[in-house]
């Protein structure tokens, strides 16, 4: 009896279905957060009847033909990278990105990674740099005795220094990929470009498509709580359903063992 395997099948996707609307769920309030899709496939199908086979020396076909399927399989986990809501900290190098594109973040190893996660604060030489340390691309250096650091919205940033005078420090750049769903996620809020991506297009904010930068903001997930709930809650009967076939055929199993 296949019931059981195809049965055990659905539950086990249900299982990975939950798994995903958790991980959305407990990155409600991560900054720049993207949520994730659970997106299920057919498994392979026994042709005991295939359609359109003859019947006949007259040439009679089988219209539809007997197919028995073999369950349900896990096919991607796709990232949605909607726009997420905007929220106002007042923090001087807090920045969102409105519309296209990422920050680019130098790591350690010599590698670009990117990201929405636009928290920013300054390391003991006052270069811009990440929460963890890692340098925000281009490099740009605000000095310790430069105050009122304004950054507008095409990545501009400026400063007021000693003499009174305003500064230009440099100029945000951000990065733009043809399937932004292709990009790995490696934790830290950090993606990898991929194969699946494309290759990153750089460009300033503003400028051929890309969006713009909001000072004194940061990105917040977009994550909707009710509807995160919703999925929950079909995933859950979706898998009792199946745990209930599952209990079905070891009845009929149980039946056919009782015969005398």
């Amino acid at each position: 009896m296949k019931a059981l395997h195809i049965a055990a099948t659905g539950m086990k996707a249900q299982e990975r279905n939950v798994e995903v609307i958790s991980n959305n769920v407990a990155n409600m309030r991560t900054t720049g957060f993207k949520k994730q899709r659970a997106d299920f496939q057919d498994l392979l199908y026994q042709n005991l009847r295939r359609m359109g086979t003859e019947t006949s020396d007259a040439g009679t076909i089988v219209p539809t033909g007997i197919q028995i399927g073999s369950g349900v399989k896990l096919a991607s986990t796709a990232r949605i990278m909607s726009q997420g809501s905007l929220e106002q900290t007042g923090k001087e190098l807090d920045v969102a990105i409105r519309g296209e594109g990422f920050f680019q973040i130098d790591l350690p190893d010599g590698t670009t990674a990117y990201t929405r996660d636009g928290s920013f604060e300054r390391d003991a030489t006052g270069q811009l740099v990440t929460i963890d340390g890692y340098t925000v691309n281009p490099g740009i250096t605000i000095p310790e005795d430069n105050t009122d650091v304004t950054i507008a919205n095409d990545g501009t940033i400026q400063a007021v220094d000693t003499a009174g005078n305003t500064v230009q420090l440099g100029q945000l750049q951000l990065a733009r990929f043809v399937n932004k769903s292709g990009l790995e996620a490696i934790g830290d809020n950090l993606f990898l470009e991929t194969d699946a991506s494309g290759a990153a297009q750089t460009g300033n904010p503003y400028a051929d498509g890309f969006g713009s930068v909001q000072q004194y903001f940061l990105e917040m997930a977009n994550v909707d709580a009710v509807t995160e709930i919703a999925d929950l809650i079909s995933a859950q009967r979706a898998y009792e359903m199946n745990s209930k076939v599952i209990q079905a055929a070891d009845d009929m199993y149980s039946t056919t063992t009782n015969l005398r």
